[in-house]
C-alpha cells in the first residue's frame, strides 16, 4: 500500500495478533448513528488495527474524523481498519512501525499530518503484555520492551504530535484497570499502565494552560487478539472477564464511547481524568 510505512521493529511471541484469525469476532461497530461530534478532526490512534483501536478508528470516523490507523505489522486487520474508515466518508490512511521508535513516531505524526492535513486528537493506545506466574521469570528484555511500547511510546507520540496540537486539541490514553487493582502474572505491564496514568495527570497540568485536554480510559477485560495471542496463559482464556461484577468480558465497542466521550466538545470541563468502562469493578481514582 503506497500510504503504509514500514520499519524494521521487534516483535515478540505472536503479539499483538491478528484479528482476523480470532473467534469469536469483537465487535466493534459503532452502535448508534453519528452526529457530527467530531466534524472536521483529524485523529492519529495507535494500535488502532483491531481490538479497541478499531473500534475507536469506526466510532470517530462515524462521528466525523479522519484517522491516521498505527499499527505494528498485522497489515490485513489494518487495512481492514482503513475500509471502516472510509465506508463511513471519511479518509484513512495506515501507517506501520514500532510506537517503542522515537524516529517513527515523528516520522508517523508527520506523515499524518502532510496527508490529512492536521492534528486534533491523538490516541495513545497500543500496548503488550506478557504474562509471568513469578517476578524473577520477567527478563530484563521483557521488562524493558513492554516500557518502550506502553509506555516510551506514548511520551514519544505526544513529543511529536505536540507541535501541532493547537488549542482545543485533545490526548487521550489508554491506561487499565491492572493498574487500580493489580494483576500478579501482569507485573511489569500493570506497572506501565499506572505510568500511563501519572502521565495522563501530569500531561494535563502541563497542557491545560494551552487549551489542550489530556485524559485517559482504564478498560476492565476486553476481548481483543491482546490476550488470546499471548498476553494470557491459554488456559485463563475459557474464563477471561468473568471475574468481573458483570461476569463477561466487555467488547470493544463498549469502551469505544468513553474515547469519543474525552475527544469531544461533551468532555470540555475535563482534563487529567480516567474513565472505568471495566464491567462493573469498583476502583479508586
Amino acid at each position: 500500500m503506497s500510504d503504509t510505512q514500514t520499519i524494521e521493529m521487534v516483535h515478540e511471541d505472536q503479539l499483538p495478533g491478528h484479528e482476523s484469525q480470532l473467534e469469536p469476532k469483537p465487535d466493534w461497530e459503532p452502535r448508534y448513528p453519528g452526529s457530527d461530534r467530531l466534524k472536521g478532526k483529524v485523529a492519529l490512534i495507535t494500535g488502532a488495527d483491531s481490538g479497541i483501536g478499531r473500534a475507536v478508528a469506526a466510532l470517530f470516523a462515524r462521528e466525523g474524523a479522519d484517522v491516521a490507523i498505527l499499527y505494528l505489522c498485522e497489515h490485513d486487520d489494518a487495512q481492514k481498519t482503513k475500509e471502516i474508515v472510509e465506508a463511513e466518508g471519511r479518509k484513512a490512511i495506515t501507517i506501520a512501525g514500532d510506537v517503542g521508535d522515537k524516529d517513527f513516531c515523528e516520522r508517523a505524526v508527520k506523515d499524518a499530518v502532510d496527508k490529512l492535513g492536521k492534528l486534533d486528537i491523538l490516541v495513545n493506545n497500543a500496548a503488550e503484555q506478557h504474562p509471568d506466574e513469578e517476578i524473577t521469570e520477567i527478563t530484563e528484555e521483557q521488562l524493558k520492551r513492554t516500557f518502550q511500547t506502553n509506555m516510551f511510546g506514548y511520551f514519544f507520540m505526544a513529543q511529536a504530535a505536540r507541535p501541532h496540537l493547537k488549542e482545543g486539541a485533545a490526548i487521550i490514553n489508554c491506561t487499565s484497570v491492572t493498574h487500580y487493582k493489580g494483576a500478579p502474572i501482569l507485573l511489569d505491564y500493570a506497572s506501565t499502565k499506572g505510568a500511563i496514568v501519572a502521565f495522563t495527570r501530569s500531561l494535563s497540568e502541563s497542557l491545560i494552560e494551552k487549551g489542550i485536554r489530556v485524559n485517559a480510559v482504564a478498560p476492565g477485560p476486553i476481548w481483543t487478539p491482546l490476550n488470546p495471542f499471548g498476553g494470557q496463559p491459554p488456559e485463563k482464556i475459557p474464563d477471561f472477564g468473568k471475574d468481573v461484577p458483570m461476569g463477561r468480558p466487555g467488547q470493544p465497542n463498549e469502551v469505544a464511547p468513553s474515547f469519543l466521550f474525552l475527544a469531544c466538545e461533551d468532555s470540555s470541563y475535563m482534563s487529567g481524568q480516567v474513565l472505568h468502562p471495566n464491567g462493573g469493578t469498583i476502583v479508586g481514582s
